[in-house]
C-alpha cells in the first residue's frame, strides 16, 4: 500500500465530501482505539472543524485515558480540533433501571451492549446537528464487511466511513505514519462496549491477521472444505460471523408492493 498517497487520498475525499454537502467539519468518537483514533487524525488533517466527544459508560480506566491523551495530542497538532466530554453512565443506568426483568441474563446482557453504541451514536447525532458537523465512522473493512463487528445503527449509524476500505492492517500501517501515539498502537482493540477488559479477539476467537486471510480467501470463493487445522476453525469462524450478520452488510430490505394492488 502507498501508506502516504492514501492518507492525501483520504484527507482530499473527506474535505471533498464535507464542502459538497455544506457542513462545517466532523464529529467522532474517540474510544482509545486504533480506528478512532486513526480516522480523528485523518479528519483533523482537512483542517475543518473535528470535535472529538469522550463518552464513557462505565469505561475501564485504560480505555478512556488512551482517548484523553489521543485527544490531547491531537490538539497540540491541529488548531481546529474542540473535545467534549460527555459522562453518559448515569444515562444508560437510568435507561437500564425503565427496563422490565428478563428471564435471559445473557441475552440481556448482550443487548445492553448494543444499547451503550446507540446512545453514542445518539450523542454524536446531537452535536453534529448543533454544529452543522458530519459523524465520521471508524468501521474498517473486515469489520464492516467482512465480519459485522459492529453495532446497527450504533458505531454504525455514521455519515461517512473514512477508513471503510482499509483492512485492519493497512489501519495499523496509516497510524504509525500519521504518528499516533504508540500506546494506542499496541493496545489489543476492543469494542469498549462491556466494562471490562475482553478483547476483539477474545469475542471473535480470531485474530485480525486470521480475519484478513479468511475474507481473503472467502473472495478466492474457498470453502471450509480446502482447509484444515486453524486454517478450518478460523475459515469456519468467519464465515459464520458472516453469514449471521449479512443484515447489517445488505440494504435494509423492503416490501415492494405489487402495482396490481395499488
Amino acid at each position: 500500500m502507498q501508506t502516504e498517497k492514501v492518507i492525501k487520498h483520504i484527507v482530499t475525499w473527506l474535505n471533498d465530501y464535507a464542502t459538497n454537502a455544506n457542513q462545517k467539519g466532523f464529529v467522532i468518537g474517540i474510544s482509545g482505539g486504533i480506528d478512532s483514533a486513526v480516522t480523528s487524525t485523518l479528519c483533523a488533517r482537512t483542517g475543518l472543524d473535528l470535535l472529538c466527544l469522550e463518552m464513557p459508560i462505565h469505561q475501564a480506566p485504560n480505555q478512556s485515558d488512551r482517548a484523553s491523551r489521543h485527544i490531547a495530542w491531537l490538539q497540540e497538532q491541529f488548531p481546529n480540533v474542540k473535545r467534549q466530554q460527555i459522562e453518559l453512565t448515569p444515562v444508560f443506568d437510568s435507561l437500564v433501571a425503565a427496563f422490565p426483568p428478563v428471564a435471559n441474563e445473557e441475552e440481556r446482557f448482550m443487548s445492553l451492549a448494543n444499547t451503550r453504541a446507540r446512545l453514542r451514536m445518539t450523542s454524536l447525532y446531537y452535536f453534529a446537528a448543533l454544529q452543522r458537523y458530519l459523524v465520521a465512522g471508524t468501521g474498517n473493512k473486515v469489520e464492516d464487511f467482512g465480519v459485522g463487528f459492529y453495532t446497527k445503527y450504533g458505531d454504525g449509524g455514521v455519515d461517512l466511513s473514512p477508513i471503510a476500505d482499509l483492512l485492519k492492517s493497512e489501519v495499523y500501517d496509516i497510524a504509525k505514519v500519521l504518528g499516533v501515539n504508540d500506546e494506542i498502537i499496541k493496545a489489543a482493540p476492543t469494542d469498549g462496549l462491556w466494562g471490562d477488559d475482553r478483547t476483539d479477539e477474545d469475542q471473535i476467537g480470531a485474530s485480525y491477521p486470521e480475519l484478513e486471510w479468511a475474507m481473503a480467501m472467502k473472495d478466492e470463493g474457498k470453502t471450509v472444505a480446502d482447509f484444515s487445522g486453524r486454517n478450518k476453525e478460523v475459515f469456519t469462524i468467519f464465515m459464520r460471523f458472516n453469514g449471521i450478520n449479512q443484515h447489517k452488510m445488505v440494504p435494509i430490505p423492503i416490501c415492494e408492493i405489487p402495482k396490481r394492488l395499488k
